[in-house]
């Protein structure tokens, strides 16, 4: 099976039809079961301090969610048996966030950002993913782990 081209197809449907992440600007750039990668640039309607103009802390978890949840959404697909566009659907229709924590090491200031994260555990039931989120200078303004139910 070429999951590459699954991955594709996910990547151009969840991008232009989950509402939310289009709200904020997330963009699932790539992925696949070692690793995926979410981007989104700066905007000032994401302050979460006007003060000192840094991003809200909801956005910067929404984006390590995101993360997590499609690289154990890919390891999902991996463990299947059959895939097709049922047994996908199916499969999907199962992940969810069970836990997620964000640790915030520094203020989210930056013009982009780049989160991407990969899989410490995938189960039949229940995958562990840990996260991480730079700016394009590099700085490491958070990282998370996120457990998802997969089964």
């Amino acid at each position: 099976m070429n999951y590459e081209a699954v991955y594709k197809q996910l990547t151009e449907e969840w991008n232009n039809n989950m509402p939310f992440n289009q709200l904020l600007g997330l963009e699932i750039t790539r992925f696949n079961a070692k690793k995926s990668e979410v981007r989104f640039v700066w905007q000032d309607k994401l302050i979460g301090n006007p003060m000192q103009k840094i991003l809200h802390g909801g956005v910067t978890a929404s984006a390590l969610d995101l993360a997590g949840g499609t690289v154990a959404a890919a390891n999902i697909i991996e463990q299947l048996a059959d895939v097709t566009p049922e047994t996908v659907k199916q499969g999907l229709s199962k992940v969810g966030t069970i836990d997620l924590r964000t640790d915030f090491l520094r203020p989210g200031r930056g013009e982009q950002f780049i989160v991407t994260a990969h899989i410490i555990r995938s189960g039949s039931k229940v995958a562990v993913a840990r996260m991480e989120m730079h700016n394009e200078l590099g700085e490491h303004i958070a990282f998370g782990t996120g457990t998802y139910m997969v089964g």
